[in-house]
Order: structure tokens, then sequence, then C-alpha cells
């Protein structure tokens, strides 16, 4: 018998699905294209830049297949967190909480990585290929710390590695 938890769940994952999906198909279709996202990336310092665009942008099409379906959740749920939580680092945070600010606040990508970590604790429900398959049904305290260890330790070594931030100049002071 199918739950509201279920129905939720399915909901859920499905909105967040189809957020990552159309986000990682944009990054390669859209505007600029990947090389435009490429060069992006690169002016935020994430060095080479054509390589993480690729990367983030496959990782949000993958960690979208992956939620929508409920098939490795703990995957997808990782996937996810951890590219947000690379983009709210090298955009997102200094712009303030707000997304309509200039230069985009972090609240977009707060969320969606909120619902990457709650999706790895709750699981996908019963509406999902891991619970037809018997996997992570329901997520394990290992589980759901490896998925979050696995986004969050993902990101930071991704961020020590690759990004170089520009410095910013110093404003002139008066003695």
């Amino acid at each position: 018998m199918t739950s509201a938890v279920d129905i939720g769940l399915l909901i859920l994952r499905c909105a967040v699905a189809a957020v990552c999906l159309a986000h990682g198909v944009n990054h390669i279709f859209g505007g600029g294209k990947i090389a435009g996202t490429g060069r992006w990336f690169s002016s935020l310092g994430m060095k080479p830049g054509i390589v993480h665009a690729w990367v983030a942008s496959l990782t949000e099409i993958g960690s979208g297949l992956l939620l929508g379906l409920g098939f490795l959740t703990e995957l997808g749920a990782a996937g996810l967190l951890g590219t947000m939580v690379v983009a709210w680092v090298t955009n997102h945070a200094r712009n303030g909480f707000f997304v309509f600010r200039p230069g985009e606040g972090y609240e977009y990508v707060m969320i969606l990585a909120a619902c990457a970590v709650g999706l790895a604790g709750t699981g996908p429900g019963r509406w999902s290929v891991d619970h037809v398959l018997g996997l992570f049904d329901p997520p394990t305290w290992g589980w759901f710390a490896a998925a979050c260890g696995a986004g969050a330790g993902g990101a930071a070594a991704l961020l020590a590695v690759c990004w170089r931030p520009h410095a910013r100049p110093e404003v002139a002071r008066t003695p």
C-alpha cells in the first residue's frame, strides 16, 4: 500500500530531477552552449573551465536521472549535493541569500543541497527503482553519511585542487 510519504517523495524527487536535468542540459545546449559555460566557469576561478563545465553539467543530468527514477538515490543525492556546494562557494555565497540579487544569491543552491541531503536520509520511497531492487531501502545511517560525505567531501576536494579565485583588488586606505 502506498502512503502519503511515498507520494510526497515521488513528487519531491521528480521536481528536483526536472530542475537538475533542465539546468544541466541548459549548460550544454543553452545560451553560450558548453563553450560559454566553460568560459563562465573559468571566470569563477575553476581551472580548466571547460572540464568543470562538462563535469558539472553531466553530474546534474546524471543526478537528475537517478533521483527522478529513484535509482541509486544515494549516488544521485551525493552528485547533486557536491555540485550545489561548489556552485554555492564559487558563485553564490558572496552575493547574499536572495537569488534575485545581483550575481544571484545562494537560496537556490541551498534548497537543492537540502533536498539532496533530505533524499539521502529518507530514501526515494516505494515508487522507485531502489525499492523494487531492495537498494538503500530504507537508507541506513552509513549510506546517509556516505552520500553526504561523498557530496560535501568531493566538493571540498575539487575546490581545493581546482578553484583559483581571482584576487580582489585592495581598496586604497588613507593613513
